[in-house]
């Protein structure tokens, strides 16, 4: 069964602070083109602005911090391009996960892991190990991860669990087997470098979460655009099908 409420079944507590955050990491590229600088200088100046975002969220009482570092997708790229991500992925690995294990985060790695190299694999592995234990901030980085991929493996396990059953299947069998079964759905989606899209990222969590889209390009998105992010999503009325009305406590026109 499911962890926690699913929007589209019952209605969620929503609260001041949003309890999940969501953001795709866009505009690493153009970053470093405006300041003549290679790209992948702009997705290790990115690197340095997920420590930033993660001491937010720290701070601000967040629990759950998605990112979507790496999509499905991004295997259209020119191939050194590939490469160099995946090294900076290693690096920060290597560098960063004592830091987050200080700190009380989790770190958890969604996506089809298959695709990466056994170097990559083992520092995954050894990461999430390393911090298992923790409780303060569950940081999860979506690579080579795509909603509707999430969505057909979450079918076939769900159908592999039970084959003998044909008919009758719930959003709740389901959920337990999709990605980020651990974690509620998010409250705040973000979305940096001035595109208003959703990119085939958590397709099936994102189903009553708030949308923010902002032109600032990740390297630059500091807790101060944070906190504008945070602000426009604390004046949103989140009414999960329900009336105005029925949020002020008078059914009068529901």
């Amino acid at each position: 069964m499911a962890l926690f409420t699913s929007s589209t079944q019952q209605v969620p507590t929503a609260a001041a602070v949003p309890r999940h955050v969501a953001i795709i990491l866009d505009g690493n590229g153009r970053w470093a083109r405006k300041r003549f600088m290679p790209r992948f200088s702009g997705h290790a100046k990115g690197v340095e602005m997920v420590r930033e975002n993660v001491r937010s969220c720290l701070e601000r009482g967040v629990e759950f911090l998605t990112l979507f570092a790496f999509s499905s997708e991004n295997w259209r790229r020119p191939s050194e391009e590939v490469s160099l991500l995946l090294q900076l992925f290693i690096k920060a690995l290597e560098q960063e996960v004592d830091k987050l294990d200080r700190n009380g985060v989790r770190l958890r790695i969604i996506g089809d892991l298959s695709r990466f190299d056994q170097r990559l694999q083992e520092l995954i592995v050894a990461a999430e190990a390393r911090t298992a234990a923790n409780t303060r901030l569950h940081l999860t980085i979506a690579a080579n991860y795509g909603g509707r991929w999430d969505i057909m493996q979450a079918v076939n396990a769900m159908l592999n669990a039970q084959p003998a059953k044909r008919s009758g299947w719930t959003e709740a069998d389901l959920e337990s087997f999709l990605s980020m079964n651990f974690a509620p759905e998010p409250d705040l989606f973000i979305r940096t470098g001035g595109e208003e899209r959703i990119s085939n990222f958590l397709l099936w969590q994102l189903a009553y979460t708030e949308l923010y889209f902002t032109r600032t390009l990740w390297p630059d998105f500091d807790r101060a655009h944070f906190d504008v992010a945070i602000a426009s999503y604390q004046k949103r009325e989140r009414r999960f099908g329900r009336t105005s009305a029925q949020l002020a406590g008078d059914d009068s026109d529901a």
